[in-house]
């Protein structure tokens, strides 16, 4: 199996860090000067590698394999969060370029074809997984023209301002490639907590999203008696406790959920709130169990309602996203390759952040691994990984696709 040089992954994660840098972290928003010169320099990394290198109309930089194939495609992202870590889809951009370096400089698997690819907006300054939408065939006109970034430019403007407009795109090559590998910090704690070094990923979660608008009736908080009381509040709070309860009962350990917003109107101390509203994220890699979980947000609404006190409206705010299942043969390899590399040190997880193979696992099988970050911390400049957790995770996936093409080659002689 190919080896991967350490010293050289590590210098050139190291090399891109620095460009956009900001303390310990890095500030790279898609389509910023910033992500076009990390992308210019990747580009011509690519080429030093012997990858024919292409810069696309969406801003996605592919490094073709000039092996005949089959092919694998091997990457992530290299645009940032507004304040983001430097590993944050940078390791798995840097990960496909190592492995396809390492296969190519072993004779026993340099006939081996491995495409090298940094996606672009993956983070979602315009819209997220611009790139991979792009080379799926799934980006929409009228997405593409509704675009926007955080500072209000258009998706066409920003373009024409980076000399992309008109540039060709470059798409999936169903011919040539068997499917796509991503390696990713895992942005929480699982593999620190427990000591382990590779995580396997099963699935990325699916996403639902709901608003609990609570309607009561507002009042002086002096004179209305609380058999009286209207109160919009009270409802909040109930849900909200409710929701903490419930859904212990009916999950797992990997089932997550946030109330992150919720607002009290008129908001006064001296003033019974006449309107509440709260929002409810929930992720899991189970579809069945999200339907089970936005059932039962529903029947909570409904028994507060029932009581006569206030109106409960509850609706979903955002289509849901299905969990997206890794390539379970694909998985067997990584599975392999981590026990050769860290034997008893690695277990299969899902992911609980959103990824570009959400948009590819629709044209070619995928598959992801993990490996760990320091304290779980990610999207902040605090983030980290151990280098030794970083060269063993390049190395586990080097082992795996070679695996996997040696494979796809055997079944199709």
């Amino acid at each position: 199996m190919p080896g991967i040089n350490p010293d050289r992954l590590l210098r050139d994660l190291r090399d891109l860090r620095g460009i956009g840098a900001q303390g310990t972290g890095v500030v790279r928003p898609a389509f910023s000067e910033a992500d076009m010169e990390a992308r210019r320099w990747l580009k011509t990394r690519f080429e030093n590698a012997d990858l024919e290198t292409t810069l696309d109309g969406v801003g996605n930089v592919v490094g073709r394999s000039r092996k005949s194939g089959p092919a694998l495609v091997i990457g992530s992202h290299s645009d940032t969060q507004p304040e983001g870590g430097w590993l944050d889809g940078a390791l798995g951009v840097i990960y496909g370029l190592e492995v396809a370096r390492a296969c190519a400089e072993d004779p026993a698997t340099a006939d081996l074809a491995i495409d090298a690819v940094s996606w672009q907006d993956e983070e979602g300054n315009f819209l997220g997984c611009i790139g991979s939408r792009s080379w799926c065939g799934v980006l929409t006109p009228e997405d593409e023209a509704a675009a926007k970034g955080r500072d209000g430019e258009s998706l066409a403007d920003a373009l024409q301002r980076v000399g992309l407009a008109g540039v060709p795109r470059l798409s999936v090559e169903e011919e040539r490639h068997i499917g796509y590998l991503e390696a990713h910090i895992e942005q929480g704690a699982y593999l620190e907590d427990a000591g382990e070094q590779i995580g396997v990923v099963t699935a990325i979660v699916g996403i639902r999203g709901m608003t609990i608008t609570f309607t009561g009736e507002q009042n002086h908080a002096g004179t209305t008696t609380m058999a009286r009381r209207r109160d919009a509040s009270a409802g909040l709070y109930e849900m909200a406790h409710r929701i903490n309860q419930e859904f212990v009962e009916i999950t797992d350990e990997c089932t997550v959920w946030t109330m992150g917003n919720a607002v009290i109107e008129p908001g006064a101390p001296s003033i019974v709130p006449g309107r509440a509203v709260l929002t409810l994220q929930f992720r899991d890699q189970d579809d069945a169990l999200l339907d089970r979980l936005q059932a039962r947000v529903q029947e909570i609404g409904t028994e507060i309602a029932t009581r006569g006190k206030i109106k409960v409206d509850v609706r979903s705010n955002r289509a849901p996203v299905r969990p997206s299942k890794m390539n379970v043969d694909f998985q067997a390899h990584i599975h392999r390759a981590a026990e050769e590399t860290a034997p008893g040190r690695w277990r299969r997880m899902p992911s609980a952040a959103g990824h570009d193979p959400m948009v590819i696992h629709h044209r070619l099988p995928c598959a992801m691994l993990f490996i760990p970050s320091i304290k779980g911390i990610s999207h902040d400049f605090a983030e980290d990984s151990h280098e030794a957790d970083i060269v063993a995770g390049c190395q586990v996936l080097a082992d795996a696709a070679a695996s996997i093409l040696r494979g796809s080659r055997w079944r199709a002689s």
